[in-house]
């Protein structure tokens, strides 16, 4: 369930970002000379190291988490 909204907010902030770096490349090619904005190689590393982050963030917590007894967890409050 974690994972599962973890994987949705990498999307949904994922395609901003996407969209966000490209139109900036738009511009600065726009505006420098000889520049080349968009590169899929460095876009396509940058995206899927980020998504590992995103998602490990996600897991190890989760995992934690779950080896958690509810009834002790909830004694303790």
């Amino acid at each position: 369930m974690v994972l599962r909204q973890v994987a949705f907010m990498l999307l949904i902030g994922g395609g901003i970002g996407l969209l966000a770096a490209w139109q900036l490349a738009r511009a600065a090619r726009s505006m420098l000379f000889g520049l080349q904005g968009y590169d899929p190689l460095v876009v396509g590393a940058a995206t899927a190291v980020l998504a590992l982050a995103a998602l490990a963030a996600g897991y190890f917590p989760a995992r934690r988490a779950a080896g958690i007894d509810p009834a002790r967890a909830l004694h303790q409050d």
